[in-house]
């Protein structure tokens, strides 16, 4: 801290992105409080995949390498896809993407959400353990926020107050500081529910992330690095219902016709999860000195896997701004340094968001002529190469 017992930034929610946050900021010397309610659960090898995973794209894992965590993921247990394959239900037509086609090893990684946050609050803890300008404060909890002229204080509900430059609230899609802020968010209920489980299959996954696009919603199977697949159905309400009532039998029965028997059928299955699907938006971003980052900003459709990837890119725009800012001496907590993040992380995410919810309305549409249209246009897609390269570079967040 300063002269003034003053931190350089207070971020609030130890999820991914706002761990990712900490400890960037920390590792580029600033001064840095993380505060969390509880502590994230263990991760231990011997223990059942976690069923939430998420697919990391390129800029994900280039972050993850700079912080210095990613050996540690890659040590613990993580799956590469090297290749993609999408295609309708309704209509011939099928859009692949192949690493050996860009000459890289994989596309991507599928990596267990808890073993993410695992790997992150060691770093974390580690930092303080090495003497690092970082604070954790868990467990506590944010009751109060005042925005200053030149600070911002945070008041925790145990009657301690934390001033710094600039508060970064990542504490999730229903976030207590978005809302203190008198921040507004537009909502899109989907009326579905994704189906989550780790599932076995009579052929091998070929280190290939499937999607397949259905009336009602979009399937995908997700290779997991113990040859299984995880995978995530979104379903309407109704028949996620229905589906979840299932014994196992049937439920895999059914899954193998879902997926057009593309790996054979389907042998076992973990428990099924099911989470509710919405889009939330935050009409702001930032509010005097304090900036809403990760699912505190926006929360998007699963079905092209960008929920987290969308807050990582948050993380390292963030990032560069507050570099930028100490580089020329200048407050990193004030509004011309925040603004080019809002203007830019916005813009990015919204079109993310409208984007997968446009895509989500005309592939779960059963009309002959919109499903031939959807055909023909993963079909052209396939075939244009430059257009293919743009699709899997958006895919792998290299625009």
């Amino acid at each position: 801290m300063n002269r003034r017992g003053e931190l350089d930034v207070i971020v609030v929610g130890a999820g991914i992105a706002g761990s990712a946050m900490a400890l960037a900021l920390v590792r580029d010397g600033l001064d840095v409080a993380l505060i969390e309610v509880r502590p994230p659960p263990a991760w231990k090898v011997e223990d059942e995949v976690d069923a939430r995973v998420v697919a990391l794209a390129a800029d994900a894992v280039a972050l993850f390498e700079d912080l210095g965590v990613w050996a540690d993921v890659l040590a613990a247990r993580a799956s590469p896809y090297r290749r993609m394959r999408v295609w309708d239900a309704l209509a011939p037509g099928q859009l692949e993407f192949d690493s050996a086609d860009r000459g890289e090893a994989a596309l991507g990684w599928i990596v267990e959400n808890r073993l993410l946050q695992h790997v992150l609050w060691r770093a974390l803890c580690k930092a303080v353990d090495d003497g690092k300008s970082l604070r954790l404060l868990c467990p506590a909890e944010v009751s109060t926020v005042e925005n200053e002229a030149d600070g911002v204080v945070v008041g925790l509900a145990d009657g301690a107050r934390l001033r710094s430059r600039l508060l970064v609230a990542a504490d999730g899609a229903n976030s207590p500081i978005r809302q203190q802020l008198g921040i507004g968010t537009r909502d899109r209920d989907y009326r579905q529910r994704a189906i989550v489980a780790h599932v076995g299959t009579e052929r091998a996954h070929e280190a290939t992330a499937w999607q397949r696009f259905q009336p009602g919603g979009p399937l995908a199977f997700l290779p997991l690095a113990d040859g299984r697949c995880s995978i995530v159905w979104s379903l309407q309400n109704d028949e996620a219902t229905r589906l979840l009532a299932l014994d196992d039998a049937a439920f895999c029965s059914e899954l193998g016709c879902a997926l057009d028997f593309r790996l054979g059928a389907i042998t076992t299955t973990t428990p099924r999860l099911a989470f509710p699907l919405r889009m939330r938006l935050a009409e702001r971003y930032v509010a005097g000195r304090c900036v809403l980052l990760g699912d505190a900003a926006h929360a998007v459709h699963p079905l092209a896997g960008q929920g987290l990837n969308l807050g990582l890119r948050d993380v390292r725009n963030l990032r560069e701004q507050v570099q930028r800012a100490r580089s020329r001496n200048s407050d990193h907590g004030a509004a011309h340094v925040l603004r080019p993040y809002e203007r830019e992380r916005r813009s990015e995410n919204t079109l993310a968001a409208n984007s997968f919810s446009l895509i989500e309305t005309s592939f779960g549409a059963d009309s002959s002529v919109v499903a031939g249209l959807r055909g023909l246009a993963l079909g052209v897609a396939n075939r244009i190469t430059p257009l293919k390269r743009l699709l899997g570079d958006a895919a792998a967040g290299r625009l």
